[in-house]
Parts: structure tokens; C-alpha cells; sequence
């Protein structure tokens, strides 16, 4: 039984495992320890959909419904495409997807957390050195780039690999009534942008180019407001007049990254357990991040409660994240592959493309012709057979890929 429990990191994650083991048992002792004071936060919005929600409602109603109170939701998926001869625009409906402000949703648990007894520690950071020792259990949710993950590195059997690609989290005045790609052709390459509404004031824009294209268009050498005022000019059509809002570095330098996707062979040491990004990455493309994590401090709050032996119960929340994130991995992986391939798909009419970058999940997609696929793909939706075939081939050329 965890009588005591330190997590370091107050983002999405440990909040939300912090607010499920109060509940699980009030007489719990819960510190969440958050390096940056509260209400500083990067980003802008948040995506999730609707299984999400409903998760949410069965763990804890009260947070479930002050969350969908400040969502903002969406059905249609809108794409734009502007190579200077065309200018093209095709607008498909969709799931109901929702967005709501990083800020907002933070808020939002450590107020839950607080009315349940949970403490926490703002602005304050915790070195693994400095961690109260009679702790029972140790929550490292402290990110991608944890301290203590990175202190027990070769025990956790982390791997981190690089993408291709560069991109940049922007904000915006505009609010987005659909999920919205915009991509544009420039004289050095194809740059595009994901942008999506997460309440009244604004909306989440991620601009992304693959490198040549950052260099030739001299983003790499751009100070914060002249890289601004290049990523509008170039998606003015899109922005109508709005700006874009940045959040620079200490010398101005725009936060251009390229996406990090982290892996670890063991979840835990002892008592101390990974959760979130600290955990796993998985490409921003899938919009899958924050609801990972949320899942993440479902799983653990439940081995806890279904486990009262530690080793037991950290064994048994690794194999099962582990084991649920394996095909969304992939997805992730094949998502991000597949703009770094752009051009294998950009000269397709508009209606044609959106369908394929819907599919970019797919293991089959980079093996067949684009028109073929989406010719495949048509048909599989009439006829069962073709539908069998292709959930039965998928997963062997996902493996023939991965080998």
C-alpha cells in the first residue's frame, strides 16, 4: 500500500494520478512537485476526442465536466493546398474531435486536485537527490527530458530518436471552426501548417517544413519576429489578417525542434515509476500526447488499486501501457513518415490527398502507389473481402518493414 506518494512534474499526467489516488483513498499522501510557477505553461491548445471524455467522466465526473465545459469541439476536417497554380480547398467531416487551452485544462486538475487534499509545490524543483526519502512511491512525470529517468538511464533502457523534419508551436488570434491543414508551396519547398480552435481566444498552429526547406527559406537564421512575419505572409490566406503569436527563447531565437520520440525498456526502478512523457513520446501529428498521459495515470492509479504489493502493481501498469501503446506507436510512426514524404502525395487532387493523409496511419500506404491506394481504399469500403485482405497485409508488411 502507498501511504506516500512525490510526483515530480504537474503537468496533465501527474495531476490527474494525483486527483485518482485521493479518490482511491483520501488518507493517501500526495505532493505534486511543479518546477514552473503556477499558471506558466507552454503551448496553446490541446486536442483529445471523444473516448477520452468519456474515460474522463467514469474516473472522476467533477474534473470530467469542467473539461468539456471549456472544450471547444469540431467535426469537419479542411484542408488547403496553394502550389501558385492552384489554390484548392476540400473540407471532409469527420469524428467530433474537441480543443481545449493547455492553461485551461491545467487549471482545471490542480484546482480538482486541491479540493481532495492533493499538495502542491509551484516553482519548485525537485532534484532526485532531494526527494523526501520515506516516500513510498516516486512518480517521475517530469517529461521528456526527466532527471530522474536521465539519472537511471541505462537501467530505464531509454532510446531517443530524432525526426526529419522541423516545426514550431505557434498561437493565433483566429479561431478555427474545423481541424485545419494548410500547405504551401514556397521556392524551396512545401511548408504546412495544423491549426485547431481550443477556445474564444485563439487557436494551436504547428508549421512544419522538412530541412532543406527551413534553411532555403532562411528560417534558420531568423530572429523570432522575422520568422513570424514570414510564416504569415506565407499562410496569409489562412490567417485573414491575424497574427501569429510566438514563445522565443531567452535571446529571441524561435523554438524551432525537430520531434523527439522517446522509448524506454523498463517503466520503473524500484519505487520510482515513469508516466507520461517520461515515458514515451509519440508524434504530435496524431494529436495523441495529452490523452496518453491521461491514460497513463488511469492505468497506474488502477494496478495501484488492484495491486497492494508495489513491485506487483508497477509490473503490471508497464505491461499493460506497453502493450496498448505498441499499434499507436506505430501510428505514430507512419504519421510522421508520412510528411516527410509530402511530395509522394501533395500532386494529388485535394479531395484525393486529404483521403490519404486521413490513411497516413496506414503500414500498406508507403508500399502502394498513392493513386492505387486511394483507388484500394475506395473500394475496400464496398466490398468485405477487400476489407479483409487489407486489415490481413497491413500487419505483415508493418513487419516486414520494422525487420
Amino acid at each position: 500500500m502507498c501511504v506516500k506518494v512525490v510526483c515530480v512534474g504537474g503537468g496533465p499526467a501527474g495531476l490527474y494520478l494525483s486527483i485518482l489516488l485521493k479518490r482511491q483513498d483520501p488518507s493517501t499522501e500526495v505532493t505534486v512537485y511543479e518546477r514552473n510557477p503556477e499558471g506558466s505553461t507552454y503551448g496553446w491548445g490541446v486536442t483529445y476526442w471523444r473516448g477520452l471524455l468519456d474515460k474522463l467522466g467514469e474516473h472522476d465526473p467533477e474534473s470530467a465536466r469542467a473539461v468539456a465545459e471549456h472544450s471547444v469541439r469540431w467535426s469537419d476536417g479542411v484542408a488547403h493546398v496553394r502550389d501558385g497554380a492552384r489554390d484548392l480547398m476540400t473540407r471532409h467531416r469527420g469524428d467530433e474531435g474537441f480543443g481545449i487551452g493547455r492553461h485551461r485544462l491545467l487549471a482545471i486538475l490542480a484546482a480538482r486536485a486541491r479540493e481532495l487534499g492533493v499538495r502542491l509545490e509551484f516553482a519548485q524543483e525537485a532534484a532526485p537527490g532531494e526527494l523526501p526519502a520515506d516516500a513510498d512511491l516516486i512518480v517521475a512525470g517530469d517529461g521528456l527530458h526527466s532527471s530522474l529517468r536521465t539519472r537511471d538511464a541505462d537501467h530505464f533502457g531509454t532510446e531517443v530518436r530524432a525526426g526529419r523534419n522541423h516545426y514550431t508551436w505557434l498561437g493565433t488570434t483566429k479561431v478555427f471552426d474545423a481541424f485545419t491543414f494548410s500547405f504551401v508551396q514556397t521556392g524551396h519547398g512545401w511548408v504546412w501548417c495544423y491549426a485547431y480552435g481550443y477556445g474564444p481566444e485563439g487557436s494551436t498552429c504547428v508549421v512544419e517544413c522538412a530541412p532543406e526547406t527551413w534553411a532555403g527559406l532562411g528560417l534558420d537564421r531568423a530572429d523570432e519576429a522575422d520568422g513570424l512575419a514570414l510564416l504569415e505572409k506565407l499562410f496569409a490566406d489562412l490567417l485573414d489578417g491575424h497574427p501569429l503569436i510566438g514563445r522565443a527563447d531567452a535571446d529571441a531565437r524561435p523554438q524551432w525542434l525537430t520531434f523527439r520520440t522517446l522509448t524506454n525498456q523498463r517503466w520503473y526502478r524500484d519505487n520510482v515509476v515513469l508516466l507520461g512523457d517520461a515515458a514515451h513520446t509519440t508524434h504530435y501529428s496524431i494529436g495523441a500526447g495529452t490523452t496518453l498521459a491521461l491514460e497513463d495515470a488511469m492505468a497506474l492509479a488502477g494496478a495501484l488499486r488492484e495491486h497492494p504489493d508495489l513491485p506487483a502493481a508497477l509490473a503490471a501498469y508497464e505491461r499493460r501501457r506497453k502493450s496498448e501503446l505498441l499499434p499507436i506507436q506505430s501510428a505514430a510512426r507512419f504519421s510522421a513518415q508520412w510528411y516527410e514524404h509530402l511530395p509522394r502525395y501533395i500532386g494529388l487532387p485535394p479531395h484525393r490527398m486529404f483521403a490519404l493523409l486521413g490513411q497516413r496511419h496506414s503500414p500498406l500506404l508507403p508500399h502502394v502507389p498513392p493513386r492505387l491506394y486511394y483507388g484500394i481504399d475506395k473500394a475496400v469500403g464496398r466490398l468485405d473481402a477487400l476489407r479483409r485482405l487489407k486489415r490481413w497485409l497491413g500487419p505483415k508488411v508493418a513487419r516486414a518493414a520494422m525487420s
